[in-house]
C-alpha cells in the first residue's frame, strides 16, 4: 500500500473551508499509535494565462499537547486584529475605491490637487 492511501486511512474526521481563491482543510487524523491530531491545509488555486492552473499547499500539523497554548494565541491575535481594525473586511472593492479617490484628486495636468507633494521629474535626480 503506497503513502497516500496510508495517508488517506488515517484521516477520522474532516471539515472544508472554501473562501474565495483559498480552500481551508481541517482533517483529524490517526497516528501510528492510534493517538489524533489536526492538519491544517491551505490550498490557493493559481491561474496560467493559458487557462491551465496549479494549486499550492501549505500544511500545518497541531499535536493535542499544543492545542491549549495554541487556541489562546489565536484567539488573543484575532480579538486585536478586531480590536485595531474591526469586523469590516478591506477588500479588493475597497482598494479600487481608494484608488479611484486617489486618481480623482489629481488635476488635469497630472499634478495632485490640495498637497504637500512637490513636482519632480526623473531628470532632476
Amino acid at each position: 500500500m503506497g503513502q497516500k492511501d496510508t495517508m488517506d486511512q488515517e484521516e477520522i474526521y474532516s471539515k472544508v473551508l472554501r473562501a474565495g481563491r483559498r480552500t481551508y482543510f481541517f482533517d483529524v487524523r490517526s497516528t501510528k499509535a492510534g493517538d489524533y491530531y489536526l492538519t491544517i491545509t491551505e490550498s490557493k488555486k493559481f491561474t496560467h494565462d493559458d487557462g491551465s492552473f496549479h494549486y499550492k499547499k501549505h500544511k500545518i500539523y497541531l499535536y493535542k499537547e499544543d492545542f491549549s497554548a495554541f487556541r489562546e494565541i489565536m484567539e488573543e491575535m484575532m480579538d486585536y486584529i478586531i480590536d485595531e481594525k474591526g469586523s469590516e473586511v478591506i477588500s479588493e472593492r475597497h482598494q479600487k475605491d481608494f484608488k479611484k479617490e486617489e486618481e480623482e484628486s489629481f488635476s488635469e495636468n497630472g499634478t495632485e490637487t490640495g498637497s504637500n507633494f512637490t513636482d519632480v521629474s526623473f531628470d532632476d535626480i
